[in-house]
């Protein structure tokens, strides 16, 4: 009988060769160089002098001629520049790596906390009431009880002895994603922004293909808050804000007050206190601690959102004591929830809580 040997695992991420892997390669530096292909190119050619994944058959200039070949590059003003079909390609290899990480789940819309008349069965069994739909009853299990309850020698089936199955509510849900863009989400010597864009990129991703019937809006924001759309978050970057949570939130509540889904929810992603206002076109900043006038009103935004039944799920991204007890404080107002994740662990975290939606349905 033959049985398995076990090796050592040596892992290798390094492109062997060929489009196909340095496809992979390209599409993960354009995440690092916010869609500069020419700076990614660069990279590639650094990284091939010192570990050779090209070789005398296929070289760098075989691939970047495949890649204006393939649609996934072009010439624009003597610059070279990705393609729509390139910006795909770095949304779909997000959502791979996230995504693939993840059990998966089942197909549809969101599962619900609420049972009763549904669409998708769950594990709840109950007794018939009036009212309850004829495709709800399990017949195996009722027929069980009317042989219990009545004996097999004269079979009778009464209306006690039916058994419903409870289903799970399915819901569409309206999705507003804010991320941080102040410049402290490049300072200490840690890229926060790359990790947030990619989790970004990857939630469209799912959406678009697994629940197109959802509603995802982007919202960035620093000195100011304004949406972008998702053909722009490959170029996204971080600029010299502040950090204005406030606008975020403003602008993120206005934009689920559109949508006429039941659910709605904002995911916001930060890794700093608020400290900047506009107020009568001034910006009011102060980076110095805990600033009360900003956080008196950043915490009435999370208040307001919950009169409005939107939850806030806040994805801290930073360590600081003081910082995670304001977060505590703007959850326990909001009512939302909070997670204080390391930046690998950011795109399962946000994509648990978003497939799971255990937010209660507002109806």
């Amino acid at each position: 009988m033959k049985g398995y040997q076990f090796s050592k695992y040596l892992p290798n991420d390094l492109p062997k060769g060929g489009f196909e892997e340095l496809l992979k390669l390209f599409t993960q530096l354009l995440n690092y160089t916010a869609g500069d292909a020419g700076e990614a190119l660069a990279w590639m050619n650094e990284l091939d002098k010192q570990y050779k994944f090209t070789n005398n058959d296929y070289g760098m200039g075989d691939f970047i001629e495949d890649l204006k070949e393939k649609g996934y590059l072009k010439e624009e003003d003597g610059e070279v520049k990705i393609t729509a079909k390139t910006e795909q390609s770095i949304r779909k290899s997000a959502l791979e790596e996230i995504f693939g990480k993840l059990k998966k789940a089942g197909k549809g819309n969101h599962n619900s906390n609420i049972s009763g008349i549904g669409e998708e069965k769950n594990a709840d069994r109950r007794e018939f009431n009036f009212g309850d739909s004829l495709d709800q009853i399990d017949m195996t299990a009722s027929i069980h009880n009317a042989q219990i309850n009545h004996g097999i020698g004269n079979f009778t089936l009464t209306e006690r002895d039916l058994e419903v199955e409870e289903k799970d509510y399915k819901t569409l849900t309206s999705t507003v994603l804010m991320i941080d863009i102040s410049h402290s989400m490049i300072l200490y010597g840690e890229d926060r922004i790359t990790p947030a864009k990619k989790t970004a990129m990857a939630l469209a991703e799912l959406i678009k293909t697994k629940y197109p019937k959802d509603t995802l809006d982007i919202v960035v924001f620093g000195n100011d808050a304004w949406p972008i759309s998702i053909k722009d978050l490959p170029y996204l970057q971080v600029g010299p804000y502040h950090t204005n949570t406030f606008a975020g939130l403003e602008l993120a509540t206005d934009l689920l007050r559109r949508r006429k889904t039941h659910n709605k929810q904002i995911f916001m992603i930060t890794d700093g206190k608020p400290t900047c206002l506009k107020e009568n076109g001034r910006y009011y900043k102060n980076s110095v601690g805990l600033d009360r006038k900003v956080i008196s009103k950043t915490l009435n935004m999370a208040a307001q959102c919950k009169r409005l039944n939107i939850p806030i799920t806040t994805f801290m991204i930073a360590k600081d004591p003081y910082l995670q007890q304001f977060v505590r404080q703007f959850t326990q107002i909001n009512g939302g929830r909070a997670f204080y994740s390391s930046l690998n662990g950011l795109g399962e975290y946000i994509f648990e809580d978003y497939i799971k939606n255990r937010r209660k349905t507002v109806r």
